[in-house]
């Protein structure tokens, strides 16, 4: 593997949305449409999920309203969101091992199933998939990185490993 792009811009919106709303402030209209809008949600989009659950979703939020109707993953999606507000720390306990993520000097001994070369891993608040494969990028589910709060520990995991370990086995299933 020459190069893995971390990608967790998405995530950088969201923390200003979770903070907003955690402190009682409405966030605007056109910034929930912007986040809605951005490729790197449209990567998660099917069906049963799209930038309208979206939009619909983070305007409840904001709104301080109960979600009205919804498929499963729109249920899902206001539930994490409403999680990620309850406690700010927990939150910052599942960003911090995202944004320190480095494979440098361990790209020479991965490989992806396809042979890819370069991957594209990108962090999205989802909804319920743990990962999802799109060519060469590797879409991961913010939700599901797991903060052990209640054994103390305050260990930080992802599908079930410690939390490097748990990309990396994803990464090389692209």
């Amino acid at each position: 593997m020459k190069k893995i792009n971390i990608n967790f811009e998405v995530v950088e919106m969201m923390i200003f949305f979770w903070s907003s709303v955690a402190e009682r402030e409405k966030v605007a209209e056109p910034y929930i449409i912007s986040v809605a809008d951005r490729d790197e949600m449209k990567l998660i989009y099917d069906a049963d999920f799209d930038d309208q659950a979206v939009r619909r979703v983070l305007s409840a939020i904001s709104n301080r309203e109960l979600l009205n109707g919804g498929s499963a993953k729109e249920k899902r999606f206001w539930n994490n969101n409403m999680w990620m507000m309850e406690d700010l720390g927990v939150m910052q306990a599942m960003i911090d091992p995202m944004k320190k993520l480095s494979f440098e000097g361990e790209l020479a001994d991965i490989t992806t199933k396809s042979g890819a070369e370069e991957v594209d891993l990108i962090f999205v608040p989802g909804t319920t998939e743990t990962y999802t494969i799109k060519d060469n990028k590797l879409i991961v589910n913010f939700f599901k990185i797991a903060v052990d709060i209640f054994g103390g520990t305050g260990e930080v995991t992802f599908n079930e490993k410690p939390f490097k370990e748990g990309i990396l086995e994803a990464i090389k299933e692209v």
